[in-house]
């Protein structure tokens, strides 16, 4: 069984047991969480599609960890001007557990 859900505004697709990365979640490591907003899922046989989302539908995940993700170089240029600025950035990622999807 899968389902497509939205975490932090992203849609991911996800299944029971999976572990994916996500923006940064205000809870701390071990806690439980449960995400509402869910699009669409599917067991293979029956496929369920919300309007804009499915009521009654739940994913619950348990938080594993937080992390950094990669650095991110932002250079801007102009030229002739002598105009040069770098700045680098590496964005927040909490990485979760799918523990349940409730259709």
């Amino acid at each position: 069984m899968f389902a497509v859900v939205t975490i932090a505004g992203q849609q991911f697709k996800v299944e029971q047991g999976q572990e994916i990365f996500v923006h940064h979640l205000d809870q701390s490591e071990g806690d439980k969480v449960a995400f509402d907003e869910v699009l669409l899922t599917s067991d293979g046989a029956k496929t369920k599609v919300g309007t804009p989302t499915i009521k009654g539908a739940s994913v619950k995940a348990s938080v594993l960890g937080h992390q950094k993700g990669d650095k991110v170089i932002v250079f801007k240029k102009k030229r002739r001007k002598g105009y040069q600025v770098k700045n680098g950035h590496r964005q927040q990622f909490t990485k979760i557990k799918i523990d349940s999807i409730k259709a």
